[in-house]
């Protein structure tokens, strides 16, 4: 048997667990909630302050995002689109988790699914007044890639009333 054929799978016997190990989603359900907690903060720190560059590290290229009354739309292009023309209009929009709704579950060898409800205000172009617009309930489905959460998809629903006047 030729020399490097057997180096070669000596080193793959040696190293096949950091080679072909999945990245390990974590074990304990405190520590998931802990992390998934801080991915969705750290992602709506984004959406409030406008920071498209950290919105955007978030998301997967593929992303699915279900509205209710907006619809099925599709792809990290377009939900960049979105908030980009939404903060080009100057007026602000601000999202606020309500914390005791939040629910937080593994889903083996993918990710997490995260639901709960969440109110987001809005402060009108030329005004400097907050308002409330509504008080909504999501869920979003992250998976885990290459040791970070990505957002995979969004079901955001229950906006029966929405106040943006």
């Amino acid at each position: 048997m030729n020399l490097k054929i057997i180096g070669l799978t000596l080193f793959v016997c040696l190293h096949a667990n950091t080679l072909f190990a999945q990245k390990k989603i974590p074990a304990s359900a405190d520590q998931l909630y802990k992390d998934v907690a801080k991915a969705d903060s750290l992602l709506f720190s984004a959406f409030n302050n406008c920071d498209s560059v950290a919105y955007r590290k978030f998301l997967k290229d593929d992303i699915e995002f279900y509205h209710d009354l907006g619809g099925l739309n599709v792809g990290a292009d377009y939900e960049m689109r979105s908030i980009k023309e939404m903060c080009a209009r100057g007026n602000h929009i601000r999202r606020e988790l309500i914390k005791s709704s939040l629910e937080i579950y593994p889903i083996k060898g993918y990710g997490a699914v995260e639901m709960g409800v969440h109110t987001f205000y809005h402060t009108n172009k030329g005004q400097t007044q907050e308002k409330v617009s509504g008080t909504y309930k999501f869920v979003q489905l992250w998976q885990f890639i290459d040791e970070t959460w990505k957002l995979a998809k969004v079901i955001s629903y229950s906006h029966n009333e929405m106040h943006n006047d």
